[in-house]
């Protein structure tokens, strides 16, 4: 067996894999790069290697240093976890040469199945249905207008060594075929080191469905179910869940029985992940295969209850599997959701700080609930601009898929996570939405529901008394710790009962008073018992209301409380009937004109400036781009205009709405 195992990766995934490691009794060895030299798996492991400068391409992915941090600390193997060199044949045949043995797919497998041009070959030859289109590569931006018309629009462009929704562009037309080509490429130089590009047809409305399957080196392989990923946002996946709602038993095994095919092919021996669309007929196209532990494998764990990274580390060290198909039972159902550094409010563009409250909901395992959360993160940590925007990954178990939403509603309202902009709000709108929960999704569900960006939730009646309810309470609590003669012009007199709860520019009448260990509540005639376990000083809060439960963030605000939960982020006042009556004359503070300005709409390096001062642009011309977590962004102008002045130059690197461009 394996003594002592190096993670070649960093954030949540090395820490899952410490997990394992260290429940099995195998000694554990960090990298980091100087931008991680305080992060969390770092602490986790039992040693830790500085791997250079906080840029990927000079520290995980530099091969000598990984292999040199195995023979300082003595490493036996290495995980590699997933990106950087998880999937790179060379990395492999390095360790090998060293005496290292690789947690993963044998060379021969990660060659064929990591280049997606060949693996299709391969499918095909393997008798798994695949999806039309060019496999050869694409030598040019005119090529590739050539190879879209012939395999007809929409066409999906994508990097040959590409992952994680990196170097993938959907396009619709000649130009953005031409344009799409270009950053394809460029996103699959800079993120993989190789910036082959192909193009294959674009099913419209299609299911994104991978079976994980699991293979030794004895010619054993079985499948463990599928993972529905339909919820995705440029292509990359934000809600997982298992199984599918939408496959049946025979579908099911027949995906399984293909993707076991394929990786029988190949020699494949380890957990890897074979990637279909599934479209509305439920007829299903080979998309890739994925030589390494997926992002979201938690949600096939806890429907399974296998360790797929113990089961790794087995088939590593030579062992036959202990299970055969006939032992995977799936059992209940898991939601996964993806809590990024990125703020919907900005069309989720990524988001870079200090973590300085990091509170998630505390991990539970019942016989009828689980709650999981897979992190690499802590409170007072950096988020840095040079990695992936993910901060954790938060999992639910139930028995069936419509507990496992209300299971993870309430983890998501629990999480508490401020200093950053995050996805928090927009997950549990999503959660919340009927389209979501009838399982009737598609990889379009985001453009199509949101199709002008994450604008918040609006409460219903019913959260909404939550929401007032909570303000209110807490206000009661305030108004008992202090005298009268002590209270300040935002907290309501203390004996006074009849109060206003002011939301916008709406007053709604509202009374509050002490009954027993709780409190009885007027909300606009509405009579309500209540209870409630927060402290003031707080910041989380679990309201009881008529005997339902719910938790609510609460922070203060001046003249009340801002709260937030199921996606609503709200500020209550509550006032004195007088100050309500006041505050309604008080004039709305006029927004600043920014239409003659570009503004760096998230912190990034600015790679390209693309027009010249003087310089007359139409709408929708491309200005500048910016990169940030690994991604390259477009920034183009909303309407005609002549530029004045550009006061930043290519390679600064820039602050949220900070100054780019501005115009005449």
């Amino acid at each position: 067996m394996i003594k002592k195992i190096l993670v070649a990766n960093r954030g949540e995934i090395a820490c899952r894999v410490f997990k394992t490691a260290k429940k099995m009794g195998i000694a554990t060895v960090a990298v980091y790069s100087d931008a991680d030299k305080n992060a969390l798996h770092v602490r986790m492991a039992d040693e830790a290697v500085n791997i250079g400068l906080p840029p990927a391409s000079e520290s995980y992915l530099v091969i000598d240093k990984i292999i040199a941090a195995c023979k300082e600390t003595g490493a036996d193997a290495v995980h590699p976890g997933y990106g950087f060199l998880s999937e790179r044949a060379e990395f492999c045949e390095r360790l090998a040469a060293e005496g290292i043995t690789f947690v993963g797919p044998p060379v021969p497998a990660i060659e064929a199945m990591g280049d997606k041009i060949t693996s299709k070959k391969i499918a095909q030859e393997a008798n798994v249905s695949t999806v039309p289109g060019h496999m050869d590569l694409i030598d040019d931006a005119e090529h590739a207008v050539t190879i879209s018309n012939e395999v007809g629009y929409p066409v999906m462009i994508k990097a040959s060594a590409g992952g994680g929704g990196k170097g993938m562009r959907i396009a619709w037309d000649d130009e953005e075929a031409r344009e799409g080509f270009a950053r394809s490429k460029s996103e699959a130089a800079s993120s993989f080191g190789d910036d082959r590009i192909f193009i294959e047809k674009f099913v419209v409305q299609p299911r994104h469905i991978e079976i994980q399957v699991l293979a030794d080196s004895h010619g054993n392989c079985i499948y463990l179910g599928e993972r529905e990923c339909s919820i995705q946002r440029r292509q990359q996946k934000v809600v997982e869940e298992a199984p599918s709602p939408f496959l049946d038993e025979a579908t099911r095994k027949a995906m399984g029985e293909q993707s076991c095919a394929l990786a029988s092919a190949v020699g494949y021996t380890s957990a890897g992940t074979v990637e279909f669309i599934v479209d509305k007929d439920r007829n299903f196209y080979f998309l890739e295969m994925n030589t390494r532990l997926q992002v979201e494998h938690p949600v096939t764990e806890l429907i399974t209850g296998v360790d797929l990274v113990e089961q790794m580390i087995r088939v590593a060290a030579g062992e036959k599997l202990s299970m055969t198909q006939d032992d995977v039972k799936l059992n209940g159902w898991a939601m996964e959701s993806r809590l990024y550094a990125e703020d919907p409010y900005r069309n989720f563009l990524p988001s870079i700080g200090r973590l300085t409250r990091y509170r998630p909901p505390a991990e539970e395992a019942h016989a009828d609930r689980v709650v999981r959360n897979d992190t690499g993160v802590y409170e007072g940590g950096e988020i840095s601009m040079f990695y992936d925007p993910m901060i954790a990954k938060l999992c639910t178990w139930a028995p069936d898929r419509a507990t496992a939403i209300s299971e993870m509603e309430t983890a998501l309202d629990s999480f508490e996570l401020e200093g950053i902009g995050h996805n928090l709000p927009f997950l549990s709108a999503v959660m919340a939405h009927p389209r979501f929960r009838s399982g009737n999704i598609t990889t379009a569900f985001i453009e199509e529901e949101y199709p002008d960006g994450f604008q918040g939730v609006t409460p219903d009646a019913e959260l909404q008394t939550i929401l007032s309810a909570t303000a209110l309470i807490v206000t009661r609590m305030k108004m008992e710790r202090i005298s009268a003669r002590h209270s300040t012009f935002d907290n309501p007199v203390a004996d006074v009962e009849d109060l206003v709860l002011r939301i916008g520019r709406e007053n709604t009448p509202a009374s509050v008073e002490n009954v027993g260990d709780g409190y009885a509540l007027v909300i606009d005639g509405a009579k309500l018992n209540a209870s409630i376990d927060f402290e003031l000083g707080g910041s989380l809060a679990i309201v009881t209301l008529n005997g339902v439960q719910s938790a609510v963030k609460v922070n203060p605000v001046i003249g009340g409380y801002r709260v937030r939960a199921r996606g609503v982020d709200q500020v209550v006042k509550v006032l004195h009937p007088r100050t309500a009556e006041l505050a309604a004359l008080m004039p709305e503070k006029e927004a600043a004109d920014t239409s003659k300005l570009l503004l760096c709409p998230m912190p990034g390096l600015v790679v390209q400036i693309l027009v010249s001062q003087g310089d007359t642009v139409e709408e929708g011309q491309a200005l500048a781009m910016v990169e940030a977590m690994k991604m390259e962004n477009v920034l183009r102008a909303e309407r005609p205009a002549v530029v004045s002045k550009i006061p930043v130059s290519e390679g600064d690197s820039l602050a949220v709405d900070e100054i780019i461009m501005e115009f005449e």
